[in-house]
């Protein structure tokens, strides 16, 4: 099981990221418009790097629902591999068959 401290932080990103998602969109627009003056595109520029950090969607880290667990998740479960294991065993997960031979 992870840390409960790095997954309510993790749970906070992912919050401030479809917070600002956005007005984030908008202003990276703005900065790539090469139409726009080069005034209106640094001013986008500075707004953007006011925004706070964990407001962007690189900085959040898939995790597994079950553990919390960082490494080896599979993104279409959402789930890691020790978990995914753990219940395939316990026959909690459909399709699933436990291989032995």
């Amino acid at each position: 099981m992870a840390k409960k401290s790095a997954i309510e932080k993790n749970l906070k990103r992912r919050k401030l990221s479809s917070q600002y998602a956005s007005k984030r969109e908008a202003l990276k627009a703005l900065v790539k418009d090469k139409s726009a003056s080069l005034e209106d595109r640094f001013n986008a520029q500075l707004k953007l790097a006011e925004l706070p950090r964990n407001s962007s969607p690189v900085r959040v880290r898939n995790r597994c629902e079950v553990s919390g667990r960082p490494r080896g998740y599979y993104r279409k479960l959402k789930l890691s591999r020790v978990a995914l294991r753990q219940l395939g065993s316990h026959g909690q997960v459909p399709g699933m068959v436990k291989s032995s031979w």
